[in-house]
């Protein structure tokens, strides 16, 4: 099998796991999606859209987490706050988010 033919069957079986969503924007948002793609170096707007939803999910799961953390170990707005329980704090966060991710 040569490169050409290895290519074709990876993207075959890369295409075939994937759903097809199709969205509307704004003229406006999609000229800012345009420019922010070319500024960053996106090739296709695929490819940006996916890293932005990446992104997103990243975000509200880190923010979850948070929120767990708080509710089990208590909020840090009435207590002394230092740098080493703030830094214990994001370790136990960040801990609990790579154990879901995996």
């Amino acid at each position: 099998m040569n490169f050409t033919s290895a290519t074709f069957i990876y993207y075959l079986v890369l295409l075939s796991n994937m759903e097809t969503i199709s969205i509307k924007l704004e003229d406006e948002f999609a000229k800012d999606v345009k420019r922010v793609m070319r500024k960053h170096n996106y090739t296709t707007k695929t490819e940006f859209i996916r890293e932005s939803m990446r992104d997103k999910i990243r975000k509200l799961e880190t923010e979850e987490a948070l929120k767990r953390v708080d509710a089990m170990y208590g909020s840090l707005k009435y207590k002394k706050i230092t740098n080493k329980r703030l830094h214990e704090a994001r370790e136990r966060a960040f801990n609990e988010i790579d154990k879901e991710l995996k």
